[in-house]
């Protein structure tokens, strides 16, 4: 009672206003993503879901994240409770989206590694906390390490990246969600 309906997420409508607000065409986004055109018009139709994996490359291509399109693939409601159970987690590493649809705030739980070579830059404040394991966090050219239990705060415009360094680790991400950007992959890392 008060849960907001159970169903799949329909990431095509946004990806397309994405890709239309850009001016893009589908054969850059393809180019840029490294994916078929073909295959980016199912997407774009709702007759084909993408992998976690094809999302980031479609979401990189279109400057943006897969949290922000999967975000604005779902209407928002003003009461919503997101359920552990049931939730159907893809390859290492793993990440659920603590918020559904399109609000000022947005969380996420990443559980296992991380593309320590994916740079981020988020425009507004944000909050990583350690639920379990331990990270190592590069930002204005320091490292810190955290454990469990341990939060740090960045501010809008830091670019950074963290990497997990122990087995299993659980990362809480709060972060306003408007123009959350991945700014780049760092070939080598």
């Amino acid at each position: 009672m008060g849960d907001h309906k159970e169903q799949p997420l329909r990431v095509g409508a946004a990806v397309r206003r994405r890709r239309r607000a850009l001016e893009l065409t589908l054969a850059v986004v393809a180019e840029r993503s490294g994916l078929s055109v073909p295959f980016l018009s199912q997407v774009e139709n709702d007759r084909a879901r993408p992998s976690r994996s094809s999302l980031e490359k479609v979401a990189d291509a279109l400057r943006t994240t897969a949290v922000e399109l999967l975000a604005a693939a779902d209407p928002a409601c003003s009461v919503d409770v997101v359920r552990a159970e049931g939730i159907e987690w893809g390859p290492e590493p793993r990440v659920r989206s603590l918020v559904r649809g399109h609000h000022q705030m947005h969380a996420s739980e990443f559980t296992g590694d991380h593309d320590a070579g994916r740079e981020f830059q988020y425009r507004n404040d944000q909050l990583m906390y350690v639920a379990d394991g331990a990270v190592e966090i590069e930002a204005e050219g320091r490292a810190y390490r955290l454990g469990r239990g341990d939060t740090l705060y960045l501010t809008g415009g830091v670019r950074h990246r963290w990497r997990a360094t122990v087995p299993d680790t659980r990362v809480i991400v709060v972060a306003v969600a408007e123009h959350i950007e991945a700014v780049r992959d760092r070939p080598g890392r």
